[in-house]
Parts: C-alpha cells; structure tokens; sequence
C-alpha cells in the first residue's frame, strides 16, 4: 500500500464535483429558515405604520451594503486560502479536486 502526500492531507476524500458552492443543503436552511425573522422584519418596515419610508429605504441599504462586505470579503479569503494551501481556485471557478501543484507543498 502506498501512502501518498494527497492520502496524508485530504484522508481519500476528493471534491465534492458540483457541490461545492451555492446550492447546498445549508445554503437553504439559511435563506428559508434561519433568515425568516430578518424578512418579517425588512417587511413589517414597509407594512407597519408609522410609515418613514426614508428610514425604511436607510435600513434596506444597510443590511444589503453589511451583507454584501461579508459575503465579497469572504469570497475573496476564501480565494487566497484556496490558492495558498491547495494549489488552485474553488470548484465552482477551477477544477475539481485537489491539487498538489500549491507554492506551499513544494518543500515537500
């Protein structure tokens, strides 16, 4: 049996082929469940009265503006981790599976 560096780090498992990205199983319990109190929220804004619909739209543009700067500087993290320790782009922009061709395996 051979024990290969690609064995040792990532234990058999290999990507994931087309899951891994947006459309998970978690990804629809976020945005179905757990997010449900913010959009009866962001609702009950427009709906409820008083009406201050300046307010309302201040309110809007903060929750897009704190949701877009996680989720663009996750995105960008998660780019430099994957090119860093794995050698190439995330599944949904590169290819699948690991690599071995990263900067820091080449000590190895």
């Amino acid at each position: 049996m051979s024990l290969s560096l690609s064995t040792v780090l990532y234990h058999g498992y290999h990507g994931t082929e087309g899951l891994t990205g947006f459309p998970n199983i978690g990804t629809y319990l976020i945005f179905a469940l757990i997010l449900v109190p913010v959009y009866i929220m962001v609702i009950s804004w427009f709906a409820g009265k008083p009406r201050d619909t300046r307010t309302e739209l201040l309110g809007v543009s903060y929750l897009v503006g704190i949701t877009a700067q996680m989720w663009i500087g996750m995105f960008i993290l998660t780019m430099i981790i994957a090119v860093v320790f794995f050698g190439g782009l995330p599944e949904p922009i590169g290819a699948t599976g690991p690599s071995m061709e990263s900067p820091i395996f080449g000590f190895l």
